[in-house]
């Protein structure tokens, strides 16, 4: 076992204008698989609290732990994936991911299950930072960006396709079934990362024009992880990356009551809807991974593309709430979602090449504000007496408002280009 998980990767051609898919097959899997897992509670809620005997708000702190623990803990987790490297730290989390599903199957209680949910919260913040900044150092650069589109293409697939599978699981053998289905489907993947996840992936020498003594080398554990937000893009971009998201996912969290008050939905046809969603978010993946190699591939290291994933979430976001017929707004939900597909790899992108050294660290801080952002967003939106208004306003606004930040941070970006190197 040791010769396997010891060998190093081989370096990839600089001229590779293609990656294999099977050599990441048991990453690619986990996304998917953590992509279920986000949302996987929601439609489990009703049954789950009948079943442990608590109300449907008390099982809903569940859902609450998950997202707290990611939230506050994938900050220092991806610092371990820099420093250590991101086997490690991936190896361990999938490993807790199996764990903690198994406990969530097990639970006979509220404080075993939060508990449960906690850990895999902890589980995901640990892997998930870890197998972004894997794929963007291993795959030729210029497929990156297919590559992480494909990555988080998958992950909406596990929203969209796996929390359905999981509530039929659910309905045909209990709730339990979900989450110990999920614990197998992630053992089954460990022989996989085993063998495909290199113990020193290629990035860990620094990279062409990088400062060999960097951050996460030379600094404290909590300085190295609050070094994203003293780099003047890496900050500008992680405050777009809050603003977008409190329009993007704040106003999605009402889309359901939107368009049922509106249009006077069912339940089964809002989650037709939600296959919608999911659609837009792959397609956006796909296009935002494609844009980006094109840019890099014209000599464009950084494009300035979050400016129109801004100005399309707005208008997605605007139709859907205004537009007086179903179809529109459909069509807007549409490109909603296609903008927030595209601005996710388009921020992976851009905050990688700013501090290649802090991938994981920078990637765990774009998760950990766009749990923000969201929290926010709800709160702007429920804050409105009518859900539309709060809808249009608070996703119009801070669409643009993303939109124009993009475009400062562009120009820092090119302005830093042009002055060349700061010398350490």
């Amino acid at each position: 076992m040791s010769s396997i998980s010891e060998a190093p990767v081989e370096p990839v051609a600089a001229e590779a204008d293609s990656y294999d898919r099977l050599r990441y097959a048991g990453v690619f899997v986990l996304l998917f698989l953590f992509g279920t897992e986000t949302f996987l509670v929601s439609p489990l809620l009703p049954t789950i609290a009948t079943s442990i005997h608590v109300s449907k708000a008390a099982a809903a702190t569940s859902v609450t732990a998950y997202v707290l623990v990611y939230a506050f803990s994938a900050p220092f987790l991806g610092l371990l994936s820099d420093r250590f490297g991101r086997r490690r730290t991936l190896l361990a989390g999938a490993a807790l991911f199996v764990l903690s599903n198994a406990a969530a199957a097990l639970a006979s209680g509220l404080l075993l299950l939060v508990a449960a949910r906690a850990v895999a919260g902890l589980a995901a913040a640990a892997a998930g930072p870890a197998i972004w900044a894997h794929i963007a150092e291993t795959v030729p650069d210029r497929v990156r960006g297919r590559a992480l589109g494909f990555g988080m293409a998958l992950f909406s697939c596990g929203q969209v396709i796996g929390v359905p599978l999981g509530g039929f699981l659910a309905g045909l053998a209990g709730w339990r079934s979900a989450f110990l289905a999920l614990a197998i489907g992630t053992a089954a993947t460990l022989p996989l990362l085993f063998r495909q996840v290199a113990a020193r992936p290629p990035a860990a020498a620094p990279e062409p024009g990088t400062d060999p003594g960097s951050w996460p080398a030379r600094t404290g554990a909590v300085r190295a992880i609050v070094a994203g937000w003293a780099d003047p893009a890496l900050r500008r971009a992680l405050l777009v990356n809050l603003v977008f998201h409190t329009a993007n996912l704040g106003a999605y969290t009402f889309l359901g009551v939107l368009l049922a008050q509106r249009f006077r939905l069912t339940v089964t046809e809002l989650g037709l809807v939600g296959i919608l969603v999911g659609a837009g978010s792959v397609v956006g993946s796909m296009a935002g991974g494609r844009l980006g190699d094109r840019a890099r591939a014209a000599g464009r290291e950084r494009p300035g593309l979050p400016l129109r994933w801004g100005v399309l979430l707005a208008a997605g976001i605007a139709l859907t709430a205004e537009s007086p017929w179903l179809v529109l707004a459909l069509v807007g939900v549409a490109v909603w979602f296609l903008a927030s597909g595209g601005f996710v790899i388009d921020q992976q992108l851009l905050t990688g090449s700013v501090a290649p050294e802090l991938r994981a660290t920078s990637n765990a801080w774009l998760t950990s504000t766009m749990y923000a952002g969201t929290g926010l967003g709800a709160w702007a939106v429920g804050s409105f007496t009518d859900v539309s208004t709060g809808v249009l306003t608070i996703g119009l606004a801070f669409g643009l408002l993303a939109a124009a930040g993009s475009l400062l941070t562009g120009r820092g970006l090119r302005r830093a280009e042009a002055a060349g190197p700061v010398p350490s």
